[in-house]
């Protein structure tokens, strides 16, 4: 339905425009009725609709409605399927218009930066490509469904520890390549009618009154047609965050905001046009949701919650499976120990935390999926709200391992180890689970585990155990999802999507987290996960992209659609994947992009293309890949754009990060002319490759001491060639004896800048 918006925000006073600008109350924006313009409902997401029945607060407390509680972003992420990821979203859109929300407060494309940070449980990735292309799934579902979603939290929020009031210090090159990157492609592909600005500084100026991040990239180079809303008690200045780019504050500031935009307008301070513009924003949003409403929307609970097992079992990743004890048979006795085996963790702490509309236990699903021909013992094994050990309890889980043919333990991260509000301060498991892994491991050999945490935990008793199954925060089918995996009636088919260290000191960002008061310096700059641990060649305990399965995958006939083209051209990369084990499977194919030779510092490889791809036995099937540009580009911060060196490219096609299969090479030429600008402090050496410099310097040279001591052989050669090339072009007047003037160097600086 077209309405003149302009025309309504003609009609409307300073004080209604300005009341738009900031909540009506927890949960919805302002409408002015006098005009017909509604008020519509945000809620928390984003794997799992938020909608609380009564009182409002933002961290879970109370109750809320009930909904499909799917897997976290950590697992989800960890399935590598942009489809089944969209399929999630359409399911949250359906509830979402089952319980007349417009806009669903989701997804989080934060790059893991530290597995410290407490909520890494909600972001997707360490990995910006991967990150953003989970992302914009997650949001073209659930828009699809004329439901609204919030792209958060932009930008450089990394951690929860004084998270609204740290200042994130990151260069310019690293920001865009990493953490701006994670939220581009969901922007320009998926267009999310909102974006969630965080509550940090980025280099000293509050993301909520930051114009370069939220006008300036967002509106203006990514072309963001939405609005931009505040995380909730994010604003720092109204009026400021208003000129800068933030057209919502959320939630109800009691009136408090609107008054300081009016003021502003009326002092001369705000121009009126950016209110205008503002609303204007506001308008387009309110108006999609009212058009898009649907009347008696239902949706079915059954089959959402059929999808969150699906999810589940796709996310869920087999780090270990030492003399294949899994799949597991259905016969004998087999011990079930932990408590998190039916008090499972499925979810997230925080804001996020869902009122599942029904939860698996996951020990009932094991008995249900083993069948008559096996008998299920049960043991406690440890206190969940404790890192204490108990001897009643660890004997008892002894006694009934020791019986068994095989056990398989449940441990993992309780909640008061991780959640939204404060980040983690190491990277164990309780106590008294690591005393039970250790203690049972000595009774029974056959031992597999599996762990329900949002983050990367250490495993120094990793030798101790046959299995592990990393089952993340897997949602409220979690339990049917780990049954299914540990029996064999699905193949283990996830990767992870961050990289596991053996150690917490081994990850970059370590002597920099979470930082000093509340300065916060990225350091490691671009060498975030993966691309720190390539650089430095320390083996991490589980390497990004890494996942087994009960079958085996071979990888062939890698093929490049052209072996040389210009950077504004595509190439096609294909390679044949073929099944060479006895079950169904899926692989994950990763393509990773290397600069063989660089002028900048970049990360030995980065990933440029994924795929999942599902293969029966002794089927082979043939995966492409398009890459354009940006595969081969780095940012630029001297042209302001995404820039490619001319030069050789290897591509490298791999089963994880540290698993590479296949490799080629192409050349790319760079279509970008890049004058350099010659000054007197440019090195000898800098003009060495520039044809018009070359011949000029080297007759400049020889009319120093340089030249002929360069040419003469000996040990000096070497150290007077190398001072040479790094001498700024004013050095060699004060060698040259009076031979070269600042005349000289001044007239040829203007015929090489000419």
């Amino acid at each position: 339905m077209a309405r003149d918006i302009q025309g309504l925000v003609a009609r409307m006073t300073l004080e209604e425009k300005a009341g738009m600008c900031s909540g009506l109350d927890f949960w919805h924006m302002k409408g002015v009725e006098r005009l017909g313009i509604p008020s519509i409902m945000l809620t928390d997401g984003p794997h799992g609709l938020r909608k609380q029945r009564a009182s409002a607060d933002h961290l879970g407390l109370f109750d809320s409605v009930p909904a499909t509680c799917f897997p976290s972003a950590a697992g989800m992420a960890s399935s590598w399927d942009r489809e089944l990821i969209r399929k999630v979203g359409v399911a949250l859109g359906e509830e979402c218009q089952a319980e007349e929300v417009a806009v669903l407060l989701g997804p989080g494309a934060n790059i893991k930066r530290s597995p410290l940070c407490g909520r890494n449980f909600e972001y997707f990735s360490e990995d910006p490509y991967l990150s953003s292309r989970m992302a914009a799934s997650h949001i073209e579902g659930v828009q699809s469904q004329g439901v609204g979603t919030s792209l958060k939290h932009f930008a450089a929020n990394n951690q929860e520890h004084r998270r609204m009031t740290g200042d994130s210090i990151v260069d310019e090159r690293t920001l865009r390549e990493i953490y701006l990157a994670s939220f581009e492609l969901a922007v320009k592909e998926a267009q999310p009618w909102t974006v969630m600005c965080s509550y940090n500084k980025v280099n000293g100026i509050y993301a909520s009154e930051n114009e370069y991040l939220l006008t300036d990239i967002l509106k203006e180079e990514w072309g963001h047609e939405g609005l931009v809303v505040s995380d909730w008690g994010a604003v720092n200045e109204r009026a400021d965050g208003l000129a800068a780019g933030l057209e919502l504050e959320m939630p109800s500031s009691g009136g408090a905001g609107e008054r300081k935009i009016i003021e502003a307008v009326r002092s001369g301070r705000l121009p009126e046009y950016k209110l205008d513009r503002a609303v204007e924003r506001l308008l387009r949003i309110i108006f999609m949701a009212v058009d898009n409403r649907k009347e008696m929307a239902a949706y079915d609970a059954k089959e959402h919650h059929a999808l969150a097992r699906e999810v589940a079992r796709e996310s869920m990743v087999l780090l270990k499976n030492e003399d294949g004890i899994l799949p597991l048979r259905k016969e004998g006795h087999l011990a079930v120990i932990g408590e998190l085996a039916v008090k499972p963790r499925y979810q997230g702490g925080g804001s996020s935390h869902i009122k599942p509309t029904r939860l698996e236990d996951i020990r009932e699903e094991i008995v249900k999926s083993a069948g008559a021909g096996a008998q299920i013992a049960y043991a406690q094994g440890y206190e969940l709200q404790s890192d204490a050990s108990d001897d009643r309890l660890l004997d008892d889980a002894k006694r009934i391992a020791s019986q068994a043919d095989a056990a398989v333990l449940f441990v993992g991260l309780p909640e008061r180890y991780e959640s939204e509000g404060f980040d983690r301060t190491h990277l164990r498991l309780p106590d008294n689970q690591i005393e039970l892994i250790l203690a049972v491991a000595e009774v029974q050999p056959n031992l597999a585990l599996v762990l329900s945490n949002g983050a990367p935990i250490e495993m120094p008793w990793l030798g101790s155990v046959k299995a592990v199954l990393e089952a993340y925060l897997g949602g409220q089918a979690l339990g049917g999802a780990i049954a299914d995996l540990l029996f064999g009636d699905a193949n283990p088919c996830g990767k992870l999507a961050e990289t596991f260290p053996e150690r917490l000191e081994h990850n970059p960002s370590q002597l920099s987290f979470p930082g000093e008061g509340d300065r916060v310096e990225y350091r490691e700059g671009l060498f975030v996960g993966y691309r720190y641990y390539d650089a430095k060649q320390i083996k991490p305990l589980f390497p990004f992209g890494f996942g087994l399965s009960y079958t085996s995958f071979v990888y062939k006939n890698l093929l490049i659609g052209s072996k040389s083209l210009r950077d504004d051209e595509h190439v096609t990369v294909s390679v044949e994947i073929g099944n060479t084990g006895l079950r169904a499977g899926k692989e994950i194919v990763q393509l990773y992009v290397r600069d063989v030779h660089s002028t900048m510092i970049r990360p030995s490889k980065e990933l440029k293309g994924f795929a999942k791809v599902e293969l029966q036995p002794g089927e082979t099937r043939t995966v492409s890949f398009t890459l354009d540009k940006r595969a081969f580009a780095y940012y630029s911060v001297d042209l302001k754009d995404w820039h490619v060196e001319t030069g050789e490219f290897e591509i490298i096609i791999g089963s994880s990060s540290q698993d590479a299969r296949l490799t080629d090479t192409l050349h790319v030429q760079s279509t970008s002319v890049v004058k350099p600008v010659y000054t007197r402090n440019t090195t000898v050496g800098d003009l060495s490759g520039d044809s018009r410099g070359e011949a000029v310097i080297r007759e400049w040279v020889a009319r120093t001491p340089f030249g002929a001591m360069a040419s003469e052989e000996g040990s000096g050669s070497e150290m007077i060639s190398a001072m040479l090339r790094y001498m700024p072009l004013r050095g060699l007047i004060g060698f040259s004896g009076g031979a070269l003037s600042d005349e000289d160097l001044n007239e040829m600086l203007k015929q090489l800048n000419g």
